[in-house]
């Protein structure tokens, strides 16, 4: 497993956001700033099965993120790594969690919660400012 470096650790642990590289069935790069958690091991991800991003994982699972530090904008941790699995969230647990973290309050799950997927990526690379 690729270490994370113990001086960008941070951005791991507050409520930034990632920049989540995926490639499309085409090849072309989609990029989206998401939610995202860190368990020490692995990135997390919410997402449904019937938007663009499940579409680009689920037929190339090599992703890239980008997360930033919004009072020091050179500082930066770019992430390389696939995508192991996809759990199901239909319960919509892995995003409230992640709602809360972010300080969303929620009327219970969102909408699409019987589409609820969450990316569990394992990092390969890193490279940071």
């Amino acid at each position: 497993m690729t270490t994370i470096p113990e001086t960008h650790r941070d951005l791991l642990e507050r409520p930034l956001y990632a920049h989540l590289a995926t490639i499309r069935p085409d090849g072309t790069p989609q990029v989206n700033p998401m939610w995202f958690s860190w368990t020490g091991e692995h990135l997390l991800f919410t997402n449904t099965t019937v938007r663009q991003k499940y579409k680009n994982v689920t037929a190339h699972p090599e992703v890239a993120i980008s997360i930033n530090d919004p009072e020091q904008p050179y500082r930066y941790l770019e992430i390389r790594g696939t995508v192991d699995r996809i759990d199901d969230d239909s319960t919509g647990a892995v995003f409230a969690a992640l709602a809360e973290r972010y300080g969303m309050k929620l009327d219970g799950p969102p909408p699409d919660v019987q589409y609820r997927v969450v990316y569990v990526v394992k990092p390969t690379a890193t490279s940071h400012q």
